[in-house]
């Protein structure tokens, strides 16, 4: 009776988030879930057959499932991963601010048969922008892959010429 009575005056508080600048939302489920609804009425606006519709409505709805289920905030946050739900109630007001300026730019809205001019430019790329190359890879990485698919292509060739192996 009592726990019953009491247990949600005893359910653990958040006392700092301990991130300068981020205060504690004590009821930071109800603003996610109202954050989550917004954002999902809001997107209706774009196109649906856009990625970036696809992309916010998907995790938006994941989110807003989690924090329907659970009821504690650290258990919100486990579940999603992505941080305390004082930073996930940010990035949610940060995705409908987006969402507004995406409306506005409409970037979808591309005329039928609009083509775009290409400038071509074969001027060398200064040395102090990255060129984004890969580095090479191990010289390891190299001998453990000869030594898979030599061992893979020793056991076909034993399989194939082993009649008892056959089934």
């Amino acid at each position: 009776m009592f726990l019953r009575r009491f247990g949600p005056l005893l359910a653990k508080v958040k006392e700092t988030t301990g991130i300068v600048g981020l205060d504690v939302v004590p009821n930071g489920r109800e603003v996610l879930i109202s954050l989550y609804n917004r954002t999902l009425k809001e997107i209706k606006a774009v196109p649906e057959d856009e990625g970036y519709r696809k992309a916010v409505e998907s995790f938006t709805n994941h989110r807003l499932k989690i924090c329907q289920e659970e009821n504690d905030w650290e258990q919100i946050e486990k579940r999603i991963g992505c941080g305390q739900v004082e930073e996930l109630i940010d990035e949610a007001q940060d995705e409908l601010k987006l969402i507004s300026k995406m409306i506005e730019w409409d970037p979808w809205g591309v005329p039928e048969g609009y083509e775009c001019e290409v400038i071509e430019n074969d001027a060398p790329v200064p040395t102090h922008v990255p060129h984004h190359r890969p580095s090479p890879l191990p010289e390891e990485f190299y001998k453990t892959l000869e030594a898979i698919t030599s061992d893979a292509a020793k056991k076909v060739e034993s399989s194939t010429s082993n009649p008892q192996l056959k089934e």
